[in-house]
């Protein structure tokens, strides 16, 4: 197969030059040859198909060009007589021979079938483009990273430029941790439920690329005020039946199965996802707290963090070609997953620097959580243009019942029980989402409009029982034990329109969303007692409505063949998730605890992004500078409660909070290099600052900090087949109104041969090389008035250096077999990408 990868490359790079050699090609007696290049089974367009324009008068004078990711092409010759011939590599050409061109000729579409007597025989040695610039968007292909196989979708996302993955798992665009998750262009029940866990459940070999917009256009909800990063998932499009196996195994323990399997006839695609993982993480944490008006003037924290994660996960679908142009597709996916999570955290407390006390809190938490979801799309494709409709529904619910023991005991200077307790807790999370979208081409020009509507349901059940020494049994605290209900329904309808104006490219829209946020509170408490216990005031019932307007604006200028400069302008909104929300404190810790915020109100954000492309023949540089104000933004702060433990603790609460504004200003680059054979090598750079504002109960939480990241990637081609790779990604320093955490550096490294032929990859990685992706950080937090009352020094590793080996076989799949063949606007599988409007 990878015979016609190189024949692609060989192409274009032979079309090129034919331009170079023709400087004049656009002066008096010219012509042009126009036209679209389509599969004949599918209808969809046929990205560097090659157009030969050969003269009868001296045949070896040869003029081309190559069509664009929509299949077109227009040639430009001088006027005479020439032999046409349409090629794609695997298909049987087009050819007119005998024309005599005295004026400009539009073949029109032209469709071409696959040639299967020379299927077989091609071998492609090329690779897909690394990265696609497009009016929105930056298309990342992530197949080929060594270092992601056995790997989940979280580590792979670690490694696409402008992305960052903290120790945690949480997920940045640009610093900005405000980023919108979809899977094929849509919310997913795989991505979790405002939240990554799910991610990690994932396997990254099941990422065909991840679209990276930062400058969305109309066509997307306008939540996240970072952007958007869309993962679209793998699905094989070829005829007849075929699939992969893959099997990885790790250290400290890991284990991974996931089968691919796909059947596809002229009638109907059957595809279907098979996945089983078995993971003992291992993490640790210490802090360093002293406190200035407290009983204790220093307490120390050592905590081991203990993890078995096991779950099993299927996605099964079916598209049905209704007719030549259309198509339905209907897909379920459920996921099952057995979580136990284990602490123990070791703490002595002094008193003027002698130590007073020493106690161990064991916390050990049960998680079963179900997921299921069902997707059903249509699509109408009405012509060969572009002229489409698609219409989704798609029903997502998720189940989880957590139930968790905490044993606090001291054991030093004398032995007894501090607290027991026991949580009980259900929650049930339920979306419905009706999309609808229409796609009008008009020559160069694109209009595009539709609607989309999601409701959200989340409803948390909240027990807790507490050990009582008198009666030597547990009983339920009330003033703690609720039942928290939050809704967020969003009604959005949108239009958009583009065109293309010579070297010239823009896409206008304006979005309208309807944002309904609306939670309620019950409990034994009244209200006012039930604020009064929480230590806050807020609304236990609160019903809130916003109409807002967002508009996208993104133009792209030409300056060459393989040179752009991009501009975007969006307005975006953050809308507070379940958990930002609920005001009941979490129970990690006693004397440090989350309590969300009812009073949250949606953040705004405007955004602009200037960018540019070139491409050399063996090198490419994407780069661009943004600038971002954000209203209402987020904060998470840590005050004093004025509340102590039963021992004498100050109680620590950290609270999100609408601050004033915050300004982000930043630039980054990234560079692709592939000059030698066996050498390929990318980098990139992120520089950003943020100014914040604001201040809350009379304490200014304004800052200013200024970071970077860095992330550097080599791959080596060894003797036997062997292929190397290394990854190394770099966070600088950081720092919001509380908070100072240090650098932190991380290497994967990577090893992978082919094997029976080629039908079989094996490899082996290790990920953080170093066991150095450790988060570090000070914290400083002052009283109203003004006076220092505690710090807190931190050191957090979520999970260890990780050893995995990965086997992957493919039966009637050879492995660089190209994926774009065949496909179809809208698959249930394939993106949000329909209609999209190419400059």
């Amino acid at each position: 197969m990878k015979f016609r990868h190189f024949c692609i490359f060989a192409a274009t790079l032979f079309t090129t030059f034919l331009f170079a050699q023709n400087p004049n090609r656009n002066e008096g007696g010219q012509i042009t040859v126009s036209g679209k290049a389509i599969d004949a089974d599918t209808s969809e367009p046929l990205e560097y198909a090659t157009l030969v324009l050969q003269s009868l008068d001296d045949p070896n004078q040869v003029t081309g060009g190559v069509t664009d990711q929509n299949g077109n092409f227009s040639v430009d010759a001088p006027a005479g007589k020439y032999n046409i011939r349409l090629e794609y590599i695997s298909y049987r050409p087009y050819t007119l021979n005998n024309q005599n061109l005295t004026a400009d000729k539009d073949l029109g579409t032209i469709k071409l079938a696959i040639d299967v007597a020379q299927l077989d025989a091609v071998e492609v040695v090329g690779e897909k483009t690394t990265v696609e610039v497009r009016l929105d968007k930056k298309v990342y292909n992530i197949g080929k990273d060594l270092t992601t196989s056995g790997a989940s979708v979280s580590d792979a996302l670690g490694n696409v430029p402008s992305v960052t993955v903290d120790v945690e798992g949480a997920i940045s665009l640009r610093g900005n941790e405000n980023v919108r998750i979809l899977i094929n262009g849509k919310p997913s029940a795989m991505a979790g439920f405002g939240s990554t866990d799910a991610l990690k459940q994932l396997p990254a070999d099941a990422i065909e690329k991840v679209e990276v917009i930062t400058s969305p256009s109309a066509r997307y909800d306008a939540e996240g005020t970072a952007g958007i990063l869309n993962i679209v998932l793998k699905k094989e499009k070829t005829l007849g039946f075929n699939g992969s196996v893959n099997l990885n195994a790790g250290y400290p323990s890991t284990s991974q199965v996931n089968t691919n399997l796909n059947l596809r006839t002229n009638n109907f695609n059957l595809f279907t996802t098979l996945g089983y993982f078995y993971r003992e993480p291992p993490g640790n944490a210490n802090f360093d707290n002293y406190y200035y008006n407290s009983k204790f003037s220093r307490i120390t924290e050592d905590r081991d963090m203990f993890r078995r994660n096991k779950g099993f996960n299927v996605n099964l679908g079916m598209e049905y070609f209704l007719t030549e142009k259309s198509s339905i597709t209907g897909s379920f996916f459920t996921r099952f997953s057995d979580e136990r999570d284990g602490t123990e955290n070791n703490t002595v407390r002094y008193i003027n620097d002698v130590v007073d006390s020493k106690t161990l809190r064991e916390e050990v938490e049960n998680e079963d959580d179900n997921t299921y979801q069902f997707s059903l799309n249509y699509t109408n494709n009405f012509n060969d243009e572009g002229h489409k409709l698609t219409a989704d529904f798609q029903y997502s619910t998720d189940n989880e019942e957590i139930n968790t023991d905490i044993a606090e005991n001291q054991f030093f200077p004398t032995e007894e029980i501090i607290n027991l307790e026991r949580v009980f807790e259900t929650e049930k999370e339920t979306e419905y989402l009706v999309q609808a979208d229409y796609v009008l081409p008009m020559g160069d020009a694109q209009f595009e409009a539709g609607y989309r509507g999601s409701f959200e349901k989340n409803e948390n059940d909240y027990n807790l029982d507490t050990y009582n020494p008198n009666t030597d049994s547990y009983e339920t605290n009330y003033s703690l034990s609720n039942l928290f209900t939050y809704e967020e329904n969003v009604n959005a309808i949108y239009s958009q329109y583009g065109n293309k104006y010579g070297k010239f490219s823009f896409l206008l829209g304006l979005r309208l969303e309807n944002t309904q946020l609306k939670g309620k509170v019950t409990s034994e408490l009244d209200d006012e007692a039930l604020i009064d216990t929480l230590g806050f005031n807020f609304d236990p019932d609160f019903n809130k409505k916003y109409l807002n307007l967002f508009p996208t604006v993104n133009v792209t200028y030409e300056l060459g063949d393989n040179e752009n400069v991009t501009l975007g302008y969006n307005r975006r909104i953050n809308r507070p998730r379940g958990w930002f929300i609920n005001p009941f404190p979490s129970r990690s810790s006693r004397a440090n605890i989350f309590q969300g915020n009812p009073d949250l109100n949606p953040a705004f954000a405007d955004a602009f992004d200037l960018g540019y492309l070139k491409r050399w023949d063996k090198l490419t540089l994407t780069s661009s500078v943004y600038y971002q104000r954000e209203t209402d933004a987020f904060e998470r702060i840590q005050t004093e409660t004025g509340q102590q433990t039963s021992d004498g603790i100050d109680i620590i609460r950290t609270i999100p909070i609408n601050l004033a504004t915050n300004q982000r200003y930043g630039g980054e680059v990234g560079v692709m290099y592939s000059a030698i054979e066996w050498l390929q090598f990318n980098g990139s750079f992120n520089f950003f600052k943020f100014d914040t504002e604001g201040e809350y109960e009379g304490v200014d939480y304004g800052a200013s900090n200024t970071s970077w990241f860095s992330r550097l990637s080599a791959k080596v081609k060894l003797p036997s087949k062997i292929d190397w790779q290394t990854n190394g990604f770099y966070m600088g320093p950081r720092e919001n109104s509380q908070t100072k955490s240090e650098g932190m550096l991380s290497i994967d490294m990577a090893l992978s041969k082919d094997i029976l032929d080629d039908n079989a990859t094996i490899s082996m990685n290790v990920s953080d090389l170093l066991n150095s992706r450790k988060r570090r950080s000070y914290t400083e937090s002052y009283n109203d008035a003004g006076q220092l009352s505690f710090t807190s020094d931190s050191e957090f590793q979520w999970r260890q250096r990780q050893f995995t080996v990965s086997f992957i076989y493919r039966f009637n799949q050879p492995k660089n077999q190209r994926g774009e063949r065949g496909k179809r606007g809208n698959d249930g599988n394939g993106g949000d990408e329909g209609g999209e409007f190419e400059g």
